[in-house]
């Protein structure tokens, strides 16, 4: 068997090859666990293969140095030409950027089945390699000047802390890592003069240790005037990653909308959750018709934006499509109606409300006034209760709601007997005994007294021609029809 340097030939094609095999499992794996759930947008790839470097690259930097290790013990202090110097780390490199290769052609083949959104950026997959490249060359060095047998270990759990101390250090700390900025965000998008800049100062950084190393071991002056040149092309892929613009604003998307039964318009990358989202809000829609709140059309917005909607539009947000992620955002939706009550006698009175809005059942509450309140309100036809929240969302949003609101007397802190009822009791939310509903009277009040039970007007609210999916009985027409 012919030995080349202190290994074999065969034993370098055998370590290759596992090392690919490895690093593409690796890859594959650490890539799948960064992508966005359900979004189809190539942006969503472009950031899995290059967080996939958290573990692929200390395990290449590791590969890179037990073969300079071998090397090392092989060379016998014999002088080496600049070629000899640089092939080895070289072809690390190639085995490593292979597996890197292998990894984005298959999460590429698994979502061109699908129709993607956005662009592949070409920058990005460039700049993964190059954040490769240093890895392999701080393995590759740190193995040739400590050729012991625990230096790859030592140079694998180097790297990972050293790049995942960077990651989560300072704002600034993360440009010097191969890595995306966190948290990614869908609408401020990918930037491929940033890659550009990052792809300078991750190739720059990893020539000038590899040719300074090289200087160092072959003793050439031209070598080591070669790796000042890689310095300076570091200094300048710094700098201009320092002194780029921060974007001010998400870009420009073309929403994909759905327009029935309700208008809702997502980015275009999670537009396979547009059904689930429609069904999740038709009910909260139909409720908040003629309030305040009321709306006809949902727009999925980043949670920074601030920015004014067209009347009768509101904003959600849909960070992923991973189970649940329709409910998650009718709940924030809901809860972000007007000021949430701080540990107040209000916040179970606004339970109530919120509970029902999301066609979830009524809580008891934490006092007796609250449980009277859910059995009160889950006497209500559906009808009655949207004319009360019609009637009294003002002090549903700020606050102020109370147990006259819910059929209690001022000052009232226990269920009591309206006028025209009878004494019978029942079994109300959260199991305490309670009086019946007391009949609602049919005259919408102008001014209160205190002490007197509110009313509820009678007449139901009529269909909004603008929002045909609206209706007055509490269900869905027999044929609804899409909007035009």
């Amino acid at each position: 068997m012919r030995e080349h340097r202190g290994v074999s030939r065969e034993e370098l094609q055998q370590s290759g090859l596992m090392a690919v095999a490895v690093l593409l499992v690796l890859g594959v794996a650490a890539a799948w666990s960064v992508l966005i759930p359900g979004v189809s947008a190539w942006e969503n790839i472009i950031v899995a293969v290059i967080g996939s470097l958290r573990l692929t690259g200390p395990v290449a930097a590791a590969f890179a140095a037990w073969v300079a290790v071998r090397r090392r013990r092989g060379t016998g202090g014999r002088f080496l030409t600049t070629w000899q110097a640089v092939r080895a780390p070289l072809a690390v490199l190639v085995v490593a950027g292979g597996a890197f290769t292998a990894t984005v052609l298959v999460l590429a083949i698994r979502i061109m089945i699908n129709e993607q959104a956005g662009r592949l950026l070409p920058s990005g997959l460039v700049m993964g390699v190059a954040g490769l490249a240093l890895y392999v060359v701080i393995g590759w060095v740190t193995g040739w000047l400590l050729p012991w047998t625990i230096t790859p270990a030592l140079a694998g759990l180097g790297c990972y802390g050293l790049f995942t101390g960077l990651a989560h250090g300072p704002s600034w700390a993360d440009r010097l890592t191969p890595a995306t900025r966190e948290p990614y965000d869908l609408f401020q998008g990918l930037s491929a003069a940033a890659f550009a800049d990052q792809t300078l100062w991750l190739l720059g950084i990893s020539a000038a240790l590899l040719l300074g190393w090289a200087a160092v071991v072959t003793r050439q002056a031209l070598v080591l005037a070669a790796a000042l040149l890689a310095v300076l092309a570091a200094g300048t892929g710094l700098a201009r990653l320092f002194t780029e613009s921060q974007p001010g604003s998400a870009q420009q998307v073309v929403y994909s909308c759905q327009e029935w039964p309700i208008m809702v318009c997502v980015h275009p990358g999670i537009h396979a959750g547009l059904p689930e989202l429609g069904t999740a809000f038709i009910k909260i829609a139909s409720r908040l018709a003629g309030t305040p709140g009321e709306f006809s059309r949902l727009e999925q917005r980043p949670r920074r934006d601030q920015a004014p909607l067209a009347p009768g539009t509101v904003p959600i947000h849909v960070d992923d499509l991973s189970t649940g992620f329709a409910e998650k955002a009718a709940d924030e939706f809901v809860e972000g109606l007007g000021t949430k009550c701080e540990d107040t006698p209000a916040s179970g009175y606004r339970d109530i409300v919120i509970a029902w809005l999301r066609g979830k059942p009524l809580p008891g509450g934490p006092l007796p006034e609250h449980q009277y309140a859910a059995a009160w309100f889950s006497g209500l036809t559906e009808d009655q209760r949207r004319d009360w929240l019609r009637l009294y969302y003002t002090d549903f949003t700020d606050c102020r709601l109370q147990n006259t609101h819910f059929g209690g007397q001022a000052g009232q802190t226990g269920p009591t007997v309206q006028p025209g009822q009878s004494g019978k009791t029942g079994q109300g939310a959260g199991g305490a005994s309670i009086t019946p509903v007391p009949q609602i009277p049919q005259a919408e009040p102008s001014h209160r007294a205190p002490g007197v039970a509110p009313s509820i007007p009678s007449a139901p609210p009529s269909a909004s021609p603008s929002a045909p999916w609206k209706f007055s009985s509490g269900k869905p027409d027999a044929n609804p029809s899409p909007r035009g």
